[in-house]
């Protein structure tokens, strides 16, 4: 394996750490960005649900912006919009820069997070083995790291800008400098715009229930994280300061099962890690629904971040194997990460209506039933010809102008060409990234 292929796998994992950081430090401080900016309890939730929704255009807009503009040039210059969007919201003062500053945050996260998928898509076939969900589980690390700053910051009464504005000041110009190692996958030509349609046989319908579970993992993420507090306090009768510590103990589970899910798909295959997931997170909701203490629904909010964090990295990575022809895997990819935002939007008022109607311990079945789902379309994993992932992996060994597999890399400039006869096609040098 190059260097070039090494230098852009822990670039790509620091840009996935960066995101991870910005929004949970988001998202955290929801309750600060409320009385800061004296947001009502009935407007919250407007400001709150546009940000998803403008994800969700942005990443369809970066569909067709890689068209003719490198992902990873889309990564570069999006990553700082989102991070100096996250110190606007911070340091302004009125409800219009609010409202600007989330507008250009929720914009700038679509993009981010579709091109970053797209990359680390098209690493992982350059690699010929699983590596997906490595930086995913730099996406829970950068969370976990983000939480725990925003605590620090509420913790100690800091203003959201004293908050924000060490985070910005360091990350922004170390993501820049990394963005210059960045990867970029095989050409795509402008004649074949449409490859994810010709090449999938068949139109979408193959990415239909890829977006399923991509929806239904979110609807169970967004439930622990809005509302594991509510429930441990409210329906277990835990204290206030008990209360916070499913979503921490659920973000870590998330992160170790990520760091060591790669090595379960390269042994047992996609499509069994997929089923497995599926089911030891339906045991955890399963468990919260029925927890007599405290303490029992901790272990379902544990078992819970074992299960879901296999399947948002697993779908992303089964879309890029799907999908046939030039430019075919980045809009798959951004396609599919839309209903990254579906899942958000729909999962928090979901459970939180059948509660308030119901009981939030059958609110909790609801999601359980969602998740189960996954194991009809489980078999929307399989690695068909690639065989990456299936027990069958390539070799490890791959020059600059080719991977193992044949796909056509983009080093940074620094890298040159690579050595002599690594091009497939004589006499032209690779094409370098941003």
């Amino acid at each position: 394996m190059t260097d070039v292929l090494r230098r852009g796998r822990a670039s790509l994992a620091f840009g996935f750490l960066v995101q991870g950081v910005a929004f949970a430090l988001l998202v955290t401080r929801i309750p600060g960005i409320q009385n800061r900016y004296g947001v009502s309890d009935g407007l919250l939730p407007v400001f709150l649900a546009a940000v998803p929704i403008l994800a969700g255009i942005g990443s369809v807009s970066t569909e067709r912006l890689v068209r003719r503009v490198a992902p990873s040039r889309v990564l570069r210059w999006s990553q700082p919009v989102v991070l100096l969007a996250l110190l606007a919201v911070g340091a302004g003062r009125t409800m219009a820069v609010l409202a600007l500053a989330l507008a250009v945050f929720g914009l700038a996260v679509g993009a981010l997070d579709a091109s970053m998928n797209m990359l680390g898509v098209s690493l992982q076939r350059a690699y010929g083995r699983s590596i997906m969900l490595s930086f995913h589980a730099a996406y829970s690390l950068g969370g976990i790291v983000g939480a725990s700053l925003a605590w620090v910051g509420a913790h100690f009464g800091l203003a959201l800008w004293v908050s924000y504005l060490p985070v910005v000041l360091v990350l922004l110009p170390a993501a820049l400098a990394g963005s210059r190692w960045y990867v970029d996958g095989e050409d795509r030509g402008p004649a074949e715009k449409d490859a994810v349609e010709a090449g999938a046989g068949g139109g979408l319908k193959w990415l239909l229930p890829l977006c399923l579970v991509m929806t239904v993992a979110y609807i169970g993420d967004s439930t622990v994280s809005n509302w594991s507090a509510k429930y441990l306090q409210d329906v277990l009768g835990s204290s206030e300061q008990t209360a916070t510590v499913p979503y921490n103990v659920y973000m870590v589970t998330t992160l170790l099962g990520r760091a060591v899910g790669d090595a379960g798909v390269r042994r047992f295959g996609a499509v069994a890690v997929v089923r497995a997931g599926a089911l030891v997170a339906a045991g955890g909701f399963a468990v919260v629904a029925g927890a007599p203490g405290v303490w029992a629904g901790m272990l379902g909010f544990t078992l819970l971040g074992l299960g879901l964090c296999v399947l948002v990295p697993q779908t992303f990575a089964a879309a890029g194997r799907r999908a046939h022809g030039p430019g075919a895997s980045d809009a798959a990819v951004a396609r599919l990460n839309v209903f990254n935002y579906v899942g958000f939007l729909v999962g928090s008022p979901l459970v939180g209506a059948l509660g308030d109607a119901w009981s939030y311990r059958g609110a909790m079945l609801v999601p359980m039933v969602l998740v189960l789902v996954t194991l009809v379309h489980a078999r929307s994993f399989a690695p068909g010809a690639d065989r990456y992932g299936g027990g069958h992996e390539r070799p490890r060994t791959a020059d600059v102008g080719r991977s193992s597999n044949g796909l056509r890399l983009r080093p940074g400039p620094s890298d040159g060409p690579g050595p002599a006869g690594a091009d497939p096609q004589p006499g032209r040098r690779p094409r370098p990234g941003p």
